[in-house]
């Protein structure tokens, strides 16, 4: 079985966010994706905006019922700032090498801090890197051992969709109906 892995502190979560997925369950022949949003991101500027299980929910409502994806409260559920070497550990002990091959999924901003991780010889050790480009046909910088796979490229980022909604324009297209339906509800990111 071959297991991806998409951490992140998808705030909100976005189209974007769902057709990378997409792209990587297809092009790598993975079984599962798991969504693993962060209870706080160690190496990203400033606090989330919305709640760790406000985030959770929303990553839920994205991924609706398509069978392939999961999504995990492990990093929300430990709280604290989140270690993917400490996420990796319990996924490996859940599923051991035996088992399942985990890919760890990665954007090139992510990529580029790779080498400033919490032990990143042991995220390598536990699961095969992949950085996930975007279209573009390289990564600067790439760490050792990581390989690459060109997922389509789509120009939205959560920041735009906040930026959207404080804004008071639609984020339609953006985001997935329940997701906005959440935002709305909530009344998120104003």
């Amino acid at each position: 079985m071959r297991i991806g892995i998409l951490g992140g502190t998808f705030d909100p979560p976005h189209i974007g966010h769902l057709l990378a997925a997409t792209d990587a369950c297809e092009l790598l022949a993975l079984d599962q994706l798991i969504f693993v949003p962060t209870a706080t991101q160690p190496l990203k500027a400033g606090a989330p905006v919305a709640a760790a299980d406000e985030r959770l929910e929303m990553v839920k409502l994205l991924c609706g019922p398509d069978s392939r994806f999961l999504v995990s409260d492990v990093e929300v559920r430990r709280g604290g700032l989140s270690f993917t070497v400490d996420t990796l550990r319990a996924f490996r002990e859940q599923w051991p090498a035996e088992t399942a091959e985990l890919v760890l999924l990665l954007g090139g901003d992510a990529a580029a801090q790779f080498p400033r991780w919490k032990e990143p010889q042991i995220v390598h050790a536990l699961a095969q890197v992949v950085v996930m480009t975007r279209g573009e046909p390289s990564v600067p910088g790439l760490a050792k051992g990581m390989t690459t796979v060109a997922t389509r490229r789509v120009d939205v980022s959560s920041t735009e969709v906040r930026e959207r909604i404080r804004g008071g324009r639609t984020v339609r297209g953006l985001v997935t109906e329940g997701v906005a339906a959440y935002i709305e509800r909530r009344g998120l990111y104003r």
